[in-house]
């Protein structure tokens, strides 16, 4: 029998230039709470989005030129997202605002490759696969394993952060790992 760790990776990134790592983090329950409610909020972003722009490309299908509805960008998805879904649901107000606004602009980034040909039509997300969200904002590495971010707060990790460094932005990923292999951790 295989028993499963659960494992939360961070990606920080700086200016154009790509100076990412992945460490593990040293969560609380309520920490893990906190990440799972960011995860479900972009989740839901990506697969509310994801539904709109497939239902507008069925609408496009079918109707004249005259008729058809312009595909959204990821500012018009946002726009749409604040005033359609956000205040019929309010526990899109208990994370931060950077987890859904990244989803779309991931949404938007696979529909562009998507029509260039690059890549499949995005798919629907399940819940507890590739749980991920992005966070910006004032982030910052306070020690060599201690960084804070916004409405999570502080977050201990296993291993040393670059204190040089103060990223501009967080990718937050669930990954599982078997208990008995080490699991390698590369940018």
């Amino acid at each position: 029998m295989i028993q499963l760790n659960l494992t939360v990776l961070v990606i920080i990134f700086r200016n154009a230039m790509l100076l990412g790592f992945k460490t593990q983090l040293k969560l609380n329950q309520n920490q893990r709470q906190q990440l799972a409610r960011h995860a479900g909020v972009a989740r839901h972003a990506y697969n509310w989005g994801n539904d709109l722009c497939l239902a507008i490309l069925d609408h496009n299908k079918n109707c004249s030129d005259s008729e058809k509805i312009k595909f959204p960008t990821a500012i018009d998805l946002h726009k749409w997202l604040n005033k359609l879904v956000k205040p019929h649901n309010e526990w899109y107000y208990a994370v931060s605002k950077c987890a859904p606004q990244f989803s779309l602009r991931h949404l938007a980034s696979a529909w562009r490759d998507c029509f260039s040909k690059k890549k499949k039509r995005p798919r629907f997300k399940k819940k507890g696969q590739h749980d991920s969200f992005t966070l910006d904002g004032t982030i910052r590495i306070l020690s060599s394993h201690l960084i804070q971010v916004p409405v999570i707060g502080k977050l201990k990790t296993y291993e040393r952060l670059p204190t040089i460094y103060q990223p501009k932005n967080i990718t937050i990923s669930r990954v599982i790992a078997h208990r008995n292999k080490e699991s390698v951790l590369t940018t």
